[in-house]
């Protein structure tokens, strides 16, 4: 199996080395390609993904949709692997991830933990091993294969904000989706900066404003005023 990593980035020059290194040096030769999806950085996120070995793709929009479409249609490998630039999939993703499509899943994620050991954090994490809608998020990492992610038509880009949750409301009544309680390592600097309560209403006002259908470009405003 030759695996695609699909990073969208926008100014991520502090991790975006560390990562693609940690992710060649863990995937081994079933990392067939790393590619770096850049919204229009104006930092060296782009130089220092490229000396870490990824391939640097310019999205025409900076949109983690947009972006990750774009990523998609590069892609040459046989299964499909979205990572966010802040998060650390589990040093044998390659391995657990076999093993899922061994046992006929199509499309997964990880479940994770925060590199904090703040309580309230750890009640969050406690919730993201389960597959209700609500429990997902693109800091669970994603894979699915390319033909399916063709078939259900990529991330719809009208979604600015929640394409991930989009996505997985079209696809999950068609395909299991298994979430892999093996633990990626996800950055807790949104929660420092901005304090959990404040993240935390956010996110529960944004998914339901989500779920009644509020425009989306409506949507990331509310959320862009909350959350720094």
């Amino acid at each position: 199996m030759r695996i695609s990593i699909i990073i969208p980035v926008l100014n991520e020059a502090e991790r975006i080395g560390s990562l693609v290194r940690y992710l060649c040096a863990n995937g081994g030769a079933a990392v067939s390609e790393i590619l770096v999806v850049d919204g229009g950085s104006r930092d060296e996120t782009e130089r220092l993904a490229a000396e870490a070995g990824a391939c640097v793709i310019h999205a025409a929009v900076q949109s983690r949709a947009a972006q990750m479409n774009a990523g998609a249609r590069e892609a040459t490998g046989d299964l499909l692997y979205f990572v966010h630039a802040d998060t650390l999939p589990p040093p044998t993703f390659v391995y657990e991830i076999e093993d899922a499509l061994r046992q006929g899943y199509v499309m997964g994620c990880f479940a994770y933990r925060f590199d904090s050991d703040n309580f309230w954090l750890q009640i969050n994490a406690y919730f993201n091993q389960f597959n209700f809608l609500w429990c997902q998020g693109g800091d669970k990492t994603f894979f699915i294969k390319p033909a399916l992610f063709r078939e259900l038509g990529g991330y719809n880009e009208y979604f600015v904000i929640m394409e991930e949750y989009d996505f997985l409301r079209r696809a999950m009544p068609r395909y299991p989706l298994v979430t892999i309680r093996k633990y990626a390592l996800v950055s807790a600097r949104k929660y420092q900066k901005n304090g959990w309560l404040r993240v935390q209403i956010a996110n529960i006002i944004a998914f339901n404003l989500f779920r009644l259908g509020v425009a989306p470009l409506r949507l990331k405003r509310f959320y862009k005023s909350m959350i720094r």
